[in-house]
């Protein structure tokens, strides 16, 4: 077992969970902070304690980080949602900025020494050039994409002022589910391309909509670059240690393939997968959706031993797929 806890704010999502599991399995002792309003207790593994509050809630966050003997902050509760961001700025501000500016005051108050975010490539826009690096301009988009950002700035200034260091990774679009099936998207109403394409294809959905077939990609649809779940996870175990073994740096990382299947390569593969014709349904553009948007990854496999395991298209439909079908018997 390490020395110390780490904290899990947002640990009942779809990819805190994960990161749990990942903690766990690599030896270290979980403490979960959520609210439930968007994740699940059950989605907790029971190796893990959970604590139900608001990481706004300085009191409870506080107790729960000296009780615990919390040494680090892994922080992915947050509203997610890129075109409610839009429709409701306000609670992205203060769901994903004001809370994390809360949370990160705990930190440093408890005398927390690290602490990784969980950031997103809307935090570039749309990006001059594909691959995007981690220099690339920051041009969010939405209030999604900037209340990420405005969390990154924090932490930069925090990390200068006070005995704390962090890592900020910036996911591209992640999908799949636990390879053992212990956790997966579980969210209603998911935004996801693969996971919507895994309910279509298990009959909870009659077709997927495909936003746009005239970008300036191969086929005409929208390119991204799909990390499995549980390889992302993964990525912020290694850099808890990376923190812990050098506490004066901090780092901010894509968490990428480098390369990008567009939408109808995805829905494809899902075909075949199933053996079965998902129906598509196609739609024009929505506002803001960019060509193509690909990691380039050099970085975090140049600063990390990370090393993906699970980068197959087919591989993650197929767990996605799995997943699905465990929820559908769940009822």
């Amino acid at each position: 077992m390490r020395d110390g806890t780490v904290l899990v704010t947002g640990g009942a999502g779809y990819i805190g969970s994960h990161a749990v599991l990942a903690l766990l399995d690599a030896g270290w002792k979980v403490v979960v902070v959520d609210n439930l309003v968007t994740g699940f207790d059950w989605a907790v593994d029971k190796r893990a304690k959970l604590v139900v509050a608001n990481i706004e809630d300085e009191a409870t966050v506080r107790r729960t980080m000296r009780d615990e003997g919390v040494i680090a902050v892994m922080h992915f509760a947050g509203s997610v949602v890129v075109p409610e961001s839009v429709s409701d700025p306000l609670k992205y501000y203060r769901n994903n900025t004001v809370a994390s500016r809360a949370l990160i005051e705990s930190a440093v108050a408890c005398g927390v020494k690290h602490f990784i975010f969980s950031s997103t490539a809307a935090t570039y826009g749309i990006p001059e050039q594909v691959p995007v690096s981690e220099e690339s301009p920051k041009q969010p988009i939405n209030p999604y994409g900037m209340s990420k950002l405005m969390t990154e700035i924090m932490l930069k200034d925090v990390a200068a002022a006070h005995p704390i260091n962090y890592c900020a990774l910036r996911y591209f679009n992640v999908a799949g589910a636990d390879p053992q099936g212990r956790s997966g998207q579980s969210t209603a109403g998911a935004t996801h391309l693969i996971k919507i394409a895994a309910e279509a294809a298990t009959g909870k959905r009659a077709a997927v909509s495909v936003f746009g077939t005239d970008f300036a990609t191969a086929d005409g649809t929208g390119v991204r670059d799909y990390i499995h779940v549980t390889d992302l996870a993964a990525a912020h175990v290694d850099a808890l240690d990376l923190l812990i073994a050098r506490p004066e740096e901090s780092h901010t990382m894509n968490c990428g393939y480098g390369r990008g299947f567009s939408v109808l390569q995805v829905l494809d593969a899902v075909d075949r997968v199933t053996n079965r014709t998902i129906e598509r349904k196609l739609e024009g553009r929505r506002a803001g959706d960019p060509d193509a948007l690909v990691a380039d990854n050099s970085r975090i496999l140049a600063t990390l031993p990370w090393r993906p395991k699970h980068d197959d298209l087919e591989t993650i439909v197929k767990d996605a797929l799995a997943w699905e079908r465990k929820l559908a018997e769940r009822g």
